[in-house]
């Protein structure tokens, strides 16, 4: 299951890069669960086609997450920001100053990214 979020993210932090018929494949794949197959049946090339294709884009996501690291840094701002949140409600809850200043060091770290 992890790899197909991660599959998703990349496509869709870095998708619109990929050729209109690798994003056509890729989405088939990725996102409609079709089988290797159903997709070499219905594009006219042979599953193994299908299969390298795949995983050539696999290869050309990574390629661009490995030089721009844009999913990576979604991935910590998310964090921060659900750390955020929760300092927050705990400052509304307690009224502590502390859980105030946690908050903006998460949010200094968050603009740093």
């Amino acid at each position: 299951m992890e790899k197909i979020v991660r599959q998703g993210l990349l496509y869709d932090f870095y998708g619109e890069l990929l050729t209109e018929h690798q994003r056509h494949i890729y989405e088939d794949v990725v996102f409609n669960d079709l089988s290797l197959s159903e997709i070499a049946q219905d594009q006219g090339i042979s599953r193994q086609g299908v299969h390298d294709l795949v995983k050539r884009c696999d290869r050309i996501l990574e390629g661009y997450e490995g030089k721009l690291h844009l999913v990576e840094k979604f991935q910590v701002t998310k964090k921060l920001a659900g750390q955020i949140e929760g300092l927050l409600d705990s400052y509304q809850r307690e009224q502590k100053a502390a859980f105030l200043e946690e908050a903006k060091e998460a949010a200094r770290r968050i603009v740093e990214i």
